[in-house]
């Protein structure tokens, strides 16, 4: 587990810090609603921009979009969702209570019943004989519950159009597809990609942040020539990249075993194709360079039994939560099924002309997707430290992720004035905050809380030698540095391009 602390605790941390709140407090919340607060905001905007910049600005075959949250109606019949998109609910005989089966069945009984129909999740509750756990009523037969929300759009209520909250972003991607590719002059293989709020009905929201009712999903669709899987970006450092996997056949005998192997390995054993291998290093990647470790992260095969109609392979990536081992994001190979779908449904052509065989095609499709609130929660939960040492919280957070870069300290009010010249002159570059309330100490502690990477303090030498005391969060290590190369070392660090203590002299 990355970290001591319990869901329940992290859920009190981050509204006493100002990292997230339940919506609509005051009024008594909503149950799988969350608010961001001012910290919690600057950091979930950071971890979707540090995203973006990675799998969109850093490639040179990604562009990005942002769909409209309502679109026709028809995109989520066509798709499948509104008959197909929901969950197995049981319904109380007697106190009406209701409870999404899949989790009820494995809080009670650990089996996992992915994959299950109905009628073998009936057959289970029978031979254990569930009850409500609310009242011991007994429970009425499975069924399903879509989970999309329906609003209605047009002036009159009653007769107003019937519409949807999006449940995915990936629907407006393939809607729009043909569109981007042509003003883009996008050739394959290419990617669309966006951030996006997304919306399901949840049964029973739980742990926190995990599983809400409003959320956000960071995902791409990669389109590729349908017979071709040839990856010229692929590297050794992608096939030598180490994992922790689940495979299927693990699973199938009834156990959770894992094994360390390869992309490289993973893709001679067939498990997917080389494109569906390269995007599923980069995501295992990326989340050890936002500073969530390798033993806190594995991968899992999904079973044939539980792969969606539309996929081939998928595999999920999950991180050790302080409540379990639960997804934070997939990676599944979806075929041609959305784009024949909507060509099928809507008469539109959505094919691309291929210069190589001069033919028209219709791509095939990877899609990576990201949880970002989960991502979120997993980022608290590893940065998350309890200084035993310094008898405080300490927020190790990637410095490129921190709310807040730099706090400013004078160390006494008198100094209060050329502290502030210092902090205005950060300020402009770096997200700052000045603190005069406590001592020196007390600052740094609530810095630390907030994972304030770098404190400077300005103090009386400040006014004789023209350099201030910047410290070091996770060490506490203190350098001096002149006032006038402070921005540039402070940029040097936030990059991680120099060494700490050789940008200045030691303090001890």
């Amino acid at each position: 587990m990355a970290s001591p602390i319990t869901i329940e605790e992290m859920t009190v941390f981050c509204k006493k810090k100002g990292l997230v709140y339940p919506s609509s407090e005051i009024y008594g919340g909503m149950s799988g609603f969350w608010d961001y607060g001012p910290l919690g905001a600057e950091l979930f905007n950071n971890i979707k921009n540090h995203w973006w910049k990675h799998f969109v600005h850093d490639k040179e075959n990604m562009v990005g979009m942002d769909a409209s949250i309502i679109s026709h109606p028809r995109v989520w019949k066509e798709s499948g969702h509104v008959d197909n998109f929901g969950d197995m609910v049981l319904a109380c005989s007697k106190c009406s209570n209701r409870l999404r089966a899949d989790h009820f069945i494995e809080d009670t009984l650990k089996i996992n019943v992915e994959g299950m129909k109905a009628a073998e999740i009936n057959k289970l509750i029978a031979e254990n004989k569930l009850k409500c756990p609310k009242c011991k009523g007994n429970f009425q037969e499975l069924k399903n519950f879509n989970l999309l929300f329906k609003t209605t759009v047009g002036a009159d209520e009653e007769k107003g159009n019937i519409a949807y909250l999006r449940g995915e972003t990936a629907q407006g991607m393939f809607t729009d597809f043909k569109l981007i590719a042509d003003t883009s002059r996008l050739k394959l293989p290419f990617g669309i990609a966006q951030v996006g709020k997304c919306f399901r009905n949840e049964i029973a929201p739980r742990d926190f942040m995990f599983r809400s009712r409003e959320f956000t999903i960071g995902e791409f669709e990669f389109f590729i020539h349908p017979d071709s899987d040839e990856c010229d970006v692929m590297t050794e450092e992608h096939l030598n990249l180490k994992v922790m996997l689940l495979d299927a056949e693990t699973q199938q005998h009834g156990k959770k075993d894992l094994k360390e192997t390869t992309i490289g390995k993973m893709l001679k054993e067939k498990r997917l194709g080389k494109w569906h291998a390269y995007w599923l290093a980069e995501q295992m990647m990326w989340f050890y360079s936002i500073g969530l470790k390798k033993e806190d992260l594995k991968i899992r095969e999904h079973t044939k039994s539980e792969l969606s109609h539309y996929s081939s392979a998928t595999f999920d990536m999950d991180y050790a939560y302080p409540f379990g081992s639960k997804e934070i994001a997939g990676n599944a190979n979806r075929g041609q099924y959305d784009l024949n779908q909507h060509m099928k449904e809507s008469k539109e052509k959505l094919e691309l002309f291929d210069e190589a065989t001069k033919s028209k095609v219709v791509p095939r499709v990877i899609e990576p997707t990201f949880g970002m609130d989960r991502l979120f929660l997993a980022v608290l939960c590893d940065a998350y430290n309890d200084d035993k040492e310094r008898g405080n919280i300490v927020l190790k957070l990637n410095p490129k992720l921190a709310p807040i870069k730099v706090g400013v300290f004078p160390l006494v009010n008198k100094l209060n004035e050329n502290a502030r010249a210092v902090f205005d002159t950060l300020k402009k570059e770096f997200p700052c905050q000045f603190d005069t309330s406590g001592s020196v100490g007390r600052r740094y502690a609530r810095a630390d809380e907030i994972g304030i990477p770098y404190c400077i303090t300005f103090d009386f030498d400040s006014l004789e030698d023209e350099a201030v005391t910047i410290r070091n969060r996770d060490d506490t290590k203190q350098i001096r540095v002149k006032v006038s190369e402070l921005k540039e070392t402070i940029r040097k660090l936030l990059n991680k391009e120099a060494d700490f203590e050789k940008c200045g002299k030691a303090v001890n």
